[in-house]
């Protein structure tokens, strides 16, 4: 069965079409919606731009709200303490397991 899902996403006033996964069309319209308010706001505060110019704004914020996510989710030393927790706890369980046996 094919999932492919074939839409058209309006994206600062063009439409664009695009064969996508069924289970990422809300996610895709999601963003559409959402570029479209921020090229909304925009337009709203500097109206003697080109959409060029908003989108261009648009997607700076987005990234840099992407790049904040990306940093703050840095989870290296998280999974080494977890990884460090996990052999405890092992270690722990085999010792029980020992004991319970005498």
């Amino acid at each position: 069965m094919d999932d492919k899902l074939s839409i058209n996403v309006n994206v600062a006033e063009r439409y664009y079409p695009l064969k996508i996964d069924r289970n990422d069309e809300e996610k895709i319209r999601k963003a559409a919606r959402l570029i479209n308010e921020k090229v909304q706001q925009y337009k709203m505060r500097y109206n003697d731009k080109d959409v060029q110019d908003y989108l261009a704004m648009a997607a700076l914020q987005f990234v840099i709200k992407l790049i904040e996510c990306e940093d703050k989710s840095d989870t290296s030393e998280l999974m080494s303490e977890l990884k460090e927790l996990d052999e405890w706890m092992g270690s722990f369980i085999r010792k029980q397991g020992t004991s319970s046996l005498k």
